[in-house]
């Protein structure tokens, strides 16, 4: 037994007795001893001593078959696991290099990610510059119950801040889970999550956000694990860091080339500030009132009828504000159908609607630290009112798709040639929009208030036509003259001009030729300016063109061709304006 002290625990069991021992080893190694015990005063023959021997030989060469099998079967796990690890990194390589989205990126990466750990959840966090937050982007939890996607983390401390930009990976038990804030720990019990794996998604300009998988199993992770994820987590890293310099270079050369178009539709545009062309008392008025607003930050509401130039006022406003040097953008809300006007003013994320196949910015960030005109401003529909309110009190709104807030600050110049008023009365405007659009109201004068202005306007669409004809216009006969300041115009400069750019194209010499029969024509038609409301001038107006066109709405010289409408358009306004044939008839 002294030589042997690994059997002293059975010295009692064998106390007198004899004990043969022999060694268990092969040519490689010693393994330990066989002991055997005979009762007292007993031995063992010799032929019994040599089977022993025997035996103790073929129990070595068969315990070292079996340990060299285990040997063989663990480096074989471990090679498998190995060869999984790295076919891990490849795949995770493989989707960092073919995909160009990163959500499609983290997608493709967190399928990969739960084939190999068999984990519950996958989730991705972006971290928000702005507000210092983690944002969940995508969530791989096919048995959840939506919960953690909708938990936005809290601000983060210095501390985990520290961390992220370390890139101090950590394994999250039950009870390291029962220390978060409220709000997630609480949603990682509901989900019945009892650990957690996080790594930080970081590069060397700092942290990005963080990479977590969930299990529903306690202690489901070890260290390796997490030195696998914080590898897969430098990989995605890197993508996440050249995809969000790639965004911000994207948006920065998007917002360029939005700007340069705007920029380069106001240069090319027809009007600016120096064609406000008069010097009639009426005009005057107006001018002054621009002098006094256009230096404050107030909305402007400009009423007129139509054609009176009201654009033409918005820019000058624009042009003698502090935000001149901003860009000016503009908006016919009439001109567009009424279920994307809400897309054009507030623009819309990727996949908002059928159609949305690109981000879009709208007006409003496009005009931000400028000025934006609504034309038209009363054909906005009910719906759309509350948010456009929102916008201007506020100055924030949400894109379509989005639930992130935009801020901006823009200056808004409304216009309408509507009776708003009325439509407040008849439940079709908002009283409170219309209190804050009214902040300033300019009334723009129709062009019979200022018949004074009627020459210089002429003679300045004169000669910007007979440039862009290239013909020499030298005078124009005083009748004619005459006959155009005597005229009605009720679609005021905007016919003015187009009757003028006519009398340019049928001039073959150095004198103006002036159809005077149609003036004479246009002023024999009912005046309308007496009409309570608009829609009653405007009804007004088309039963006179229906009358003038002996009923017929379409076709040459109907009453569609007189009004500048298009068959359809005068349709559904008879419709809506409740014209019948008795209206115009007999």
């Amino acid at each position: 037994m002294l030589k042997h002290p690994e059997l002293a625990p059975f010295a009692a069991q064998s106390a007198g007795r004899s004990t043969y021992v022999f060694p268990v080893f092969t040519a490689q190694q010693q393994y330990g001893v066989l002991a055997v015990t005979k009762e007292r005063g007993q031995e063992f023959p010799r032929e019994d001593v040599e089977l022993l021997r025997s035996l103790t030989s073929h129990v070595a060469i068969a315990l070292e078959c079996a340990l060299a099998k285990d040997c063989a079967e663990q480096y074989q796990r471990e090679l498998a696991t190995e060869r999984d690890r790295l076919r891990l990194l490849l795949e995770i390589n493989n989707h960092v290099v073919s995909k160009l989205n990163i959500d499609d990126l983290f997608r493709s990466a967190s399928a990969s990610i739960r084939s190999y750990f068999r984990n519950d959840f996958t989730g991705f966090w972006v971290l928000e510059k702005d507000s210092n937050q983690l944002q969940n982007v995508v969530l791989d939890f096919p048995d959840g119950k939506g919960l953690i996607a909708d938990v936005n983390s809290t601000e983060l401390t210095d501390t985990d801040y520290e961390k992220l930009r370390t890139r101090q990976s950590e394994i999250w038990s039950i009870e390291d889970i029962g220390k978060l804030p409220a709000n997630i720990a609480s949603t990682l019990k509901s989900e019945s999550i009892m650990s957690v794996a996080v790594a930080p998604l970081a590069t060397a300009g700092g942290p990005l956000g963080v990479l977590a998988i969930g299990s529903r199993k306690p202690n489901a992770f070890g260290q390796q694990d997490v030195d696998l994820l914080s590898q897969i987590s430098i990989q995605i890293s890197l993508a996440l860091d050249n995809a969000l310099a790639y965004g911000r270079l994207n948006a920065s050369a998007a917002r360029l080339e939005e700007e340069r178009l705007y920029l380069e539709s106001e240069i090319k545009s027809e009007y600016n500030f120096g064609d406000i062309v008069g010097k009639s008392a009426a005009l005057r008025k107006v001018l002054d009132e621009i002098a006094i607003v256009a230096p404050t930050g107030s909305t402007v509401l400009l009423h007129g009828e139509t054609g009176t130039g009201k654009e033409l006022f918005a820019r000058a406003i624009h042009n003698r504000s502090p935000r001149r040097e901003r860009t000016f953008v503009r908006l016919n809300c009439a001109a567009i159908p009424s279920g994307l006007v809400e897309s054009e003013l507030f623009g819309h994320e990727k996949g908002a609607f059928t159609g949305a196949l690109v981000q879009k910015r709208g007006r409003f960030e496009l005009a931000d630290r400028g000025t934006l005109f609504l034309d038209e401003i009363g054909d906005i529909s009910l719906d759309l009112q509350p948010k456009l309110l929102r916008a201007l009190q506020e100055r924030e709104f949400e894109r379509l798709g989005s639930t992130r807030t935009v801020q901006v600050d823009v200056r808004l110049i409304a216009a309408t040639h509507r009776d708003l008023q009325s439509m407040i009365r008849n439940n079709q405007f908002r009283e409170d929009l219309f209190y804050r659009l009214n902040v300033f109201p300019i009334e723009v004068p129709p062009l019979r208030e200022r018949r004074e202005d009627i020459p210089l306007l002429v003679h300045f669409f004169v000669l910007r036509f007979s440039r862009q004809m290239q013909k020499r216009i030298r005078s124009i006969p005083k009748a004619a003259m005459e006959a155009l300041v005597n005229a009605d115009w009720p679609g005021n400069i905007r016919e003015l001009e187009n009757f003028v750019e006519r009398c340019v194209i049928l001039t073959q010499g150095e004198e103006l030729s002036v159809p005077r029969a149609e003036l004479k024509k246009t002023s024999s038609r009912p005046v309308v300016t007496g009409a309570s409301t608009f829609e009653e001038a405007e009804r007004q107006a088309i039963i006179g063109a229906l009358k003038d066109a002996s009923g017929r709405i379409s076709g040459k010289g109907g009453a569609a061709e007189r009004l500048g409408l298009k068959r359809t358009t005068l349709q559904n306004k008879m419709r809506k304006l409740n014209i019948g044939r008795a209206d115009y008839s007999g």
